[in-house]
């Protein structure tokens, strides 16, 4: 396969994934809101996507962290990244298809990791960025989950003499607020990804001179992101949308509002996190301060486990990709 050929490939995986990620996560923004009724499930689609889109293009620092913090660049090849890709694209599709909401991100991650060692050995692999990227990805769920609690609670103490009725009601209204913010958060974080994959495969190919995302890169990586959106994930939606405990427009809200604000947070320190986990663990720490025992921990359970299997998961597959492509050629 010719250089060009390769980076090519790169580049469409990149936008596959995307893609992919669009619908795989699209219940991050809306599940709520469709649950308790506040969007209808056109109107949020459109809203999810076109938010999605504008975040995606509101800076490049997750991209930078992910471009630059995992992998050496002098050892960046496309059939690194080739590899990568299919772990992370591969791990995506079997979690949706049991509608079970597991992280893109550590998909991605787990998927770089793997074709590194696959390709040069674990040697090779830097793992005091990967640490960083990790403790983000781990501390941002509890930060979620804690911050979610947190507002339910007050929430709950400046509206305790309200009718219920007509709180949910006002709170219904808001729900298409705090739906924009969330799908424009999670635009801003989860785009940027696959921005930085195709960005390390045009400098390693010295197309581009030094690590920057060019505007075409943002552009395609949004749009990929947005059509997957557009999609839609119906699977995960159920899931995240009433499984976990029975959500009303309040609940709803104050969980969209935390995630929304823990994810652009991180989008803006270059963190990479997984908004999956962010808006989950949001959901449950309503759910708690609502009711202990009306949140389904052991839907809760299943979560947790896809969080700590994905990276192995991925990584497994990318380490397995890699070699069986090096027997082939």
């Amino acid at each position: 396969m010719s250089s060009l050929m390769s980076i090519g490939l790169v580049v469409l995986l990149a936008l596959i994934f995307d893609f992919i990620n669009g619908f795989h996560d699209t219940a991050n923004a809306i599940a709520t809101s469709v649950s308790t009724k506040a969007l209808s499930p056109r109107a949020a689609i459109g809203v999810s996507a076109t938010l999605n889109f504008a975040g995606a293009l509101s800076g490049t620092a997750v991209a930078s962290t992910i471009g630059k913090s995992i992998v050496p660049p002098d050892l960046i090849t496309p059939l690194v990244l080739i590899c990568a890709l299919i772990g992370a694209i591969f791990w995506n599709l079997f979690t949706w298809y049991f509608g079970i909401p597991s992280s893109s991100s550590h998909a991605l991650i787990g998927g770089l990791v793997g074709a590194v060692i696959g390709a040069v050995g674990a040697q090779q692999v830097l793992w005091g960025g990967f640490v960083k990227i990790l403790a983000g990805l781990l501390a941002s769920p509890v930060i979620g989950m804690v911050a979610g609690s947190l507002v339910m609670t007050l929430l709950f103490w400046v509206f305790k003499n309200a009718a219920p009725a007509r709180v949910n009601n006002q709170f219904r209204k808001l729900q298409v607020l705090s739906a924009c913010m969330a799908s424009f958060a999670h635009g801003s974080n989860d785009a940027q990804k696959s921005m930085g994959i195709v960005a390390m495969v045009l400098v390693s190919a010295s197309i581009l001179p030094e690590f920057y995302v060019p505007l075409w890169v943002k552009v395609a990586c949004a749009l990929s992101m947005s059509a997957g959106t557009a999609f839609g994930g119906w699977k995960i939606i159920r899931t995240m949308g009433g499984k976990i405990f029975r959500i009303e427009p309040i609940n709803g809200f104050a969980a969209d509002a935390t995630s929304a604000a823990v994810i652009y947070g991180a989008s803006l320190l270059g963190a990479p996190v997984s908004t999956t986990h962010v808006v989950s663990s949001s959901i449950m720490g309503v759910g708690a301060a609502k009711r202990l025992k009306g949140v389904r921990w052991n839907i809760a359970r299943q979560i947790i486990i896809a969080w700590f299997v994905t990276i192995p998961s991925s990584a497994l597959v990318a380490i397995v990709v890699y070699n069986a492509i090096k027997v082939l050629l």
